[in-house]
């Protein structure tokens, strides 16, 4: 069993991204929530779903594609922080994804937030995935 809530579910959209599957499951954590809740609001998923099954809680994520060739929306997900090396930063050496156009999850004080939430709130934290 893996213990790393956040790799399980950023594999799990990472392979229905390469199969171009249009929805994936992933268990419902409240790290898991803030991830597809900053996913969604910054649109690189299209919907989420929450539901219980067996006592337990899933989220069903449906993934976006454009294009005739269903290319995904998310083109990668980099691991930066893992359970065996932290990677953190102040407000000021928070890194700019693609110039802009990707973002970078953080986890600080006040919660899961992106790159530029934390620029904007001038704090740092601990530097989680880059998404582009």
């Amino acid at each position: 069993m893996n213990n790393d809530a956040i790799s399980t579910t950023v594999t799990s959209i990472r392979n229905a991204n390469m199969k171009r599957k249009a929805m994936t499951r992933i268990p419902a954590t409240q790290m898991t929530r803030g991830i597809i809740r900053i996913l969604l609001e910054e649109g690189f998923i299209k919907s989420v779903a929450e539901h219980g099954e067996n006592g337990k809680n899933f989220l069903d994520v449906r993934l976006k594609y454009f294009g005739r060739g269903k290319e995904p929306y998310i083109t990668a997900i980099k691991c930066i922080s893992k359970p065996g090396l932290r990677i953190y930063s102040d407000r000021k050496r928070i890194p700019k994804i693609l110039g802009g156009m990707g973002i970078a999850i953080l986890s600080t004080s006040r919660g899961l937030i992106t790159d530029r939430e934390a620029r904007r709130n001038q704090t740092g934290g601990e530097i989680l995935r880059h998404i582009w």
